[in-house]
Order: structure tokens, then C-alpha cells, then sequence
């Protein structure tokens, strides 16, 4: 089979048309003039690159940093919160001639 460049747009449509299950793998790589090896070869690209669509753009790890610096910021707002809430209570018992 003659060696040529696909774009990603190819790609895409190429192995969409071979997960429709319309028709066989075989007929789509014979119609493209490519191989069935490269055509499953992209297929297992794109399914792997599909499980980052629904995980937010970021890595397992990257989720998980956001996620703790998401957590930090919670934390930190809390202890500002509760640092008011203490010097608020603390003033009050002043007036009160506590």
C-alpha cells in the first residue's frame, strides 16, 4: 500500500466511519488504501485520546493537584473565617463586661 500523510481530520473520519459499524473494517481500509493494522493501530489512539474528553483536559495527576489546591484555597477561606468569627466573639464578651 502506497505510503501517504493523513491529516487528523482523515483520521477522525476514517476510524468514526469504521466504529459506526455500517460496514467492515476490511471495505473501509480497502476503499482508503490503507492497512487494517494501521487503521486498528488509530483506532486504539483515538479510543485511549477519548478518555481524556471526559476527564477535564487534565491527567489523573494534574486532576489531582487541582484538586488539592482547590481544597487549600477552601481550607485557607475556613481559617480566615474562623479567625473573624473568634475576635468578633472575643470583642463581644469585652462590651459585655466579660
Amino acid at each position: 500500500m502506497k505510503q501517504r500523510k493523513w491529516t487528523s481530520e482523515q483520521k477522525f473520519a476514517i476510524v468514526l466511519e469504521g466504529l459506526k459499524g455500517r460496514r467492515t473494517v476490511a471495505d473501509i481500509c480497502r476503499e482508503q488504501q490503507i492497512s487494517q493494522t494501521l487503521f486498528y493501530r488509530w483506532r486504539d489512539k483515538f479510543l485511549e485520546a477519548g478518555e481524556r474528553a471526559f476527564s477535564n483536559g487534565l491527567s489523573g495527576e494534574d486532576a489531582y493537584k487541582a484538586e488539592i489546591e482547590k481544597l487549600q484555597k477552601i481550607i485557607g477561606k475556613q481559617a480566615i473565617q474562623i479567625e473573624i468569627l473568634k475576635k468578633t466573639r472575643s470583642c463581644s464578651r469585652q462590651g459585655r463586661g466579660g
